[in-house]
């Protein structure tokens, strides 16, 4: 049954283009060790009123953009598995060496099983 990392964060709009150099090299890093999908999105349409918006959420202030993201895996021992070879991956301690365009302490994070696939 597949698993998902899900990942809500807050990137400055100013850096999106340096953020989005970061996540394709990040994700090429994920797949070749062998995540099914890898997804980023920024926020299009977050003006919905309520307690409950990503924007309230996540904290993002005025010239912050929301970025929602998911990996896919076959299963979460597949995801252990897949993230031990990441983590240890020199590409990937390379790309946190640098000054990443966002504050990692604004990131939420959590795997998830599937519940409803239809």
């Amino acid at each position: 049954m597949p698993y998902v990392d899900g990942f809500l964060m807050v990137v400055p709009t100013a850096k999106l283009a340096a953020y989005r150099r970061l996540a394709r090299a990040a994700g090429e890093v994920w797949q070749q060790h062998g995540a099914l999908e890898y997804r980023e999105c920024v926020g299009d349409d977050l003006s919905q009123k309520g307690p409950a918006s990503f924007r309230r959420r996540s904290g993002a202030k005025r010239r912050e953009s929301v970025v929602f993201s998911w990996i896919v895996y076959r299963s979460r021992s597949h995801r252990d598995r897949v993230m031990a070879k990441v983590m240890a991956d020199p590409r990937l301690a390379a790309m946190m060496q640098r000054s990443p365009p966002f504050d990692p302490r604004r990131i939420s994070y959590g795997g998830f099983r599937l519940l409803v696939d239809l």
